[in-house]
């Protein structure tokens, strides 16, 4: 990844509008802000959210609070929680995230 033409800046998050992803169960509720080509969000799950997709787009993700469980298309499961973080590449191993707890994560793709 190159972060180019992007000045400093600062986000705060409580300002960033609330949208709703209504997952397989549960929901999902993003704040956004996109600088180039970079998307980040601050992304909360609520309790017993499943996503209702695999994943093949690229992410670095940090668990901020709470417990996600993230499941690979070819079986292998990882649990995170508050300070641990993946990252997988465009394209690379689909996934999808589930939690029984609820999350809230920090994302960049």
């Amino acid at each position: 990844m190159q972060i180019i033409a992007v000045p400093f800046g600062i986000t705060d998050w409580s300002l960033i509008a609330q949208t709703e992803h209504q997952g397989e169960s549960g929901m999902a509720y993003w704040r956004t802000q996109n600088f180039g080509d970079i998307r980040v969000r601050m992304v909360e799950y609520s309790p017993g959210y499943r996503a209702d997709h695999w994943c093949r787009k690229g992410h670095v993700l940090l668990c901020i609070e709470g417990e996600l469980c993230t499941e690979l298309e070819d079986g292998r499961t990882f649990t995170l929680t508050a300070g641990m973080s993946y990252q997988v590449a465009d394209n690379a191993e689909p996934h999808r995230s589930s939690t029984l707890l609820g999350a809230k994560l920090f994302i960049v793709d």
